[in-house]
């Protein structure tokens, strides 16, 4: 058993703290931005150029901020965001949800695709693998703040987090591990098996929201609404694997 009590925040200037979870979303744009220059530098993107690249990213940070932060008040706490619509903006407050994210960043690089004439897959597929890897970082953010807690347990191992009852599964432990593992996995893939442009990206997709849906039921639900035993965050992950599978099949069929 383990006593959690570890402090979120890596530094305090008083006017400013830096907190973990903070930080991996700074590093995972970050990471992004010299990834992706990277590939613009041997022009491997055509038609992006550095200036675009910049603007790219201002499409890409909107999108998944205001995505993630738009379907955790719909989907999660909508009664917070009808008393107080600025909470929206209040991101140090905490409540990114990760489809919200998801779809935002879709919409972004529609957006952006479309405007400068760049084929939507050739971005969404180099967002895949960094997207997995920060995923797995975040969630070991999400245990440093003792957010997110797993069911009741008397395993070894378990934690007891402060406001929860009970020890409990280090559910975000096991996430990250998932999504480390998974990480390898599609990069393994992506470098043994030529590709179709795109499936990268819904491979990535698929692989997430499949694995996550089991591993949610270790997961306490907190507030989110059940339905036949099932979360609100289960359903949509089982949504999004449907739709992956959707779209894998017609970019396989597709000649």
């Amino acid at each position: 058993m383990f006593i959690h009590n570890i402090n979120p925040v890596l530094l305090d200037l008083g006017f400013l703290q830096v907190r973990y979870y903070g930080l991996v979303y700074f590093l995972g744009f970050l990471f992004i931005y010299f990834y992706m220059s990277s590939r613009v530098k041997k022009g491997m993107i055509k038609g992006m150029d550095k200036d675009k690249l910049e603007v790219f990213m201002l499409y890409l940070l909107a999108g998944v901020i205001l995505g993630a932060r738009i379907f955790t008040f719909i989907f999660y706490s909508p009664g917070v965001l009808l008393s107080n619509p600025l909470e929206l903006f209040m991101v140090w407050h905490g409540g990114m949800s990760f489809h919200g994210g998801l779809i935002g960043a879709i919409i972004a690089i529609l957006l952006f695709s479309r405007k400068y004439k760049i084929r939507f897959y050739s971005l969404a597929d180099l967002m895949a693998l960094p997207a997995f890897f920060f995923l797995a970082l975040g969630r070991i953010a999400n245990f440093i703040n003792g957010e997110l807690p797993g069911t009741r347990s008397d395993a070894p191992w378990c934690v007891v987090f402060p406001g929860f009852d009970g020890c409990r599964h280090p559910y975000q432990l096991y996430a990250a591990a998932k999504d480390f593992f998974l990480t390898g996995a599609l990069y393994f893939v992506s470098k043994t098996w030529k590709l179709k442009e795109g499936l990268l990206f819904w491979y990535f997709v698929l692989l997430y929201n499949s694995t996550r849906f089991f591993l949610d039921f270790l997961r306490d639900p907190a507030g989110e609404a059940i339905l036949l035993g099932i979360s609100t965050g289960q359903y949509l992950s089982l949504a999004f694997t449907v739709i992956a599978v959707y779209f894998i099949y017609k970019l396989k069929a597709k000649k």
